[in-house]
């Protein structure tokens, strides 16, 4: 989907004299990542930079907002009493407010600034997935259980009903982060903080 999508939207948009793409890729894609979803989303953006069209490329990492994948997924498991966190916890993550990332779009539309640039799109804090689970949960009466990496990935790759995919442990044991004072400088948008977004 990453790949093939892309080329066909890549053709329309040379078809109806579209100039400019604004693609949302991921947080930690790089050339040198071997996780399957990483490398899909590279190869994408790779298709676009070579396109010749005009170009800007967000790496996002989570985008929070009421119905954001990770809002939904930690709320799911709340309905059932208990977040599961895999490993330690410990590692980052670096979320984004919705309406933040709305703001910074319209501005890769219309600003030149924002041409063929790829941007790491991140929120103006890094915090631990522990600490964010607690957070989220604040005030509610969910526990919150740990359960080894061992188990959760083996959990994954033998139960399709798993609480955790493959690709979202690995994608979430990363602790992809980046520097969000370069995105507040390119943008002008104050970034929300954490406690705001939830």
């Amino acid at each position: 989907i990453h790949v093939n999508l892309t080329k066909n939207i890549i053709k329309a948009c040379k078809k109806a004299c579209v100039k400019k793409i604004v693609y949302i890729s991921g947080l930690g894609v790089s050339k040198n990542n071997t996780s399957s979803y990483f490398v899909s989303k590279y190869k994408a953006e790779q298709e676009i930079i070579n396109s010749g069209l005009d170009y800007t490329i967000f790496r996002a990492s989570y985008i929070i907002g009421k119905k954001d994948y990770l809002t939904k997924f930690l709320s799911k498991q709340m309905e059932n009493g208990v977040i599961i966190i895999p490993g330690s916890g410990k590692y980052l993550i670096q979320p984004i407010f919705v309406d933040d990332v709305t703001k910074i779009i319209l501005e890769a539309i219309v600003e030149k600034k924002f041409s063929n640039k790829i941007v790491d799109l991140v929120g103006p804090q890094k915090i631990s997935f522990e600490d964010f689970v607690k957070l989220f949960a604040k005030n509610t009466k969910t526990k919150i259980q740990k359960v080894s990496l061992d188990d959760a990935y083996h959990e994954a790759k033998h139960n399709p009903r798993s609480v955790y995919g493959l690709e979202t442990l690995n994608i979430l044991v990363g602790s992809y982060t980046s520097d969000a004072k370069r995105l507040e400088k390119l943008s002008n948008v104050k970034l929300t903080k954490i406690s705001k977004m939830l």
